[in-house]
């Protein structure tokens, strides 16, 4: 039988997983597999390690394609295996190595163009991922900006969704995030690392700087439209199960998310870093922002209550909320609802 932090990761994020690219199967064979929390790394990595060899042996024979989706799911598999894993860093950043090194190599792969971009930032560097359309000379540009455990490799099929629509996508590891967490630790005022990352891309031909979106999911739906609130560069916000005030939601949140913020914020204990969680309030913010922006959420989500993004809808002037009946925390139960609804709606304002 599992232990309670184990089933709390199967319980709040299993479709998140499959929506990333887990197949299903592998869910269910890596999950029942493990009892102890302490294993969960290793049986992920190991996953990614199964799906990493296939990928070499397909390479071996010239079949690309093949050795590309080996790779991706690789690299989620990776991912997963240390997302809210905090038990030992020495062993969560090599794991977190391997993701990265896989991500690119599908791409290196699939030709896709991904450009990694490093945007300087406070003595170091943030990386993030550039795509940009096919056959669009200077195209709109969206910003993807991750949650408290979720990073610029678990972004394949949202990225896919803007540009198939004529969109460029900049899926970006800010502070606290992906790549930049050792160095950088979680802050409220995420607008400094978008401004950066906008300042760095402008002046590239192949982008349209006068049509930036900003996406930001889960607490990126807090870190999104408060970045958007004080850079005036961005059009467009999209911000999915998001926290209006995140110190409302702080004590109830599961254990793994806890541990997992006092991580990523740098914090000594659950004390200091509900101390950044009090910084995290959109009142007063969000009056500000005057761009239209979309909020979305599920009725079920279990990590932040709806009513939170709703809160947020409500103070943005131009918010508009919308409530998925049966979703979970960012709809991940239902991506084939989300993705279009985000994506269609950025194009609208940016393309149409």
């Amino acid at each position: 039988m599992p232990d309670a932090r184990v089933q709390s990761a199967i319980d709040h994020w299993a479709p998140r997983f499959t929506g990333a690219g887990v197949d299903y199967n592998d869910f269910v064979r890596t999950t029942s597999a493990v009892e102890r929390w302490e294993d969960w790394l290793d049986a992920w990595d190991g996953l990614g390690d199964r799906h990493a060899e296939l990928a070499r042996e397909a390479e071996a024979l010239e079949r690309r394609q093949t050795a590309a989706d080996a790779w991706l799911r690789a690299a989620v598999a990776y991912h997963f295996g240390k997302f809210v894993w905090v038990v030992d860093p020495d062993r969560y950043r090599p794991v977190h190595e391997k993701s990265v090194d896989a991500y690119y190599r599908a791409h290196r792969l699939l030709g896709s163009g991904l450009e990694r971009v490093e945007v300087p930032l406070e003595d170091t560097v943030m990386p993030g991922n550039l795509r940009t359309p096919d056959g669009v000379e200077q195209a709109p540009l969206v910003v993807l900006v991750p949650g408290l455990d979720s990073t610029k490799e678990e972004f394949f099929y949202n990225e896919e969704s803007f540009l198939r629509r004529g969109m460029a996508t900049f899926s970006l590891d800010g502070p606290g995030q992906g790549e930049s967490q050792y160095e950088l630790a979680l802050r409220h005022d995420y607008e400094v690392a978008v401004t950066a990352g906008l300042d760095t891309l402008e002046g590239r031909s192949d982008l349209d700087f006068d049509r930036i979106g900003i996406v930001g999911v889960s607490m990126g739906g807090y870190l999104a439209p408060r970045a958007a609130a004080f850079e005036p560069r961005i059009r467009a916000v999209v911000a999915a199960s998001g926290a209006y005030k995140r110190v409302q939601i702080y004590d109830d949140l599961p254990p793994l998310n806890r541990e997992t913020f006092i991580r990523k914020t740098k914090t000594a204990n659950a004390d200091e870093a509900r101390e950044v969680a009090v910084q995290m309030d959109l009142e007063g913010v969000l009056d500000h922002m005057e761009q239209p922006a979309l909020f979305v959420t599920g009725d079920r989500d279990r990590l932040v209550p709806w009513q939170q993004t709703e809160a947020q809808a409500k103070a943005a002037p131009n918010g508009h909320f919308v409530l998925i009946e049966g979703g979970t925390h960012v709809v991940s139960n239902f991506p084939y609802l989300f993705r279009p609804l985000i994506s269609d709606w950025m194009r609208e304002q940016l393309v149409a």
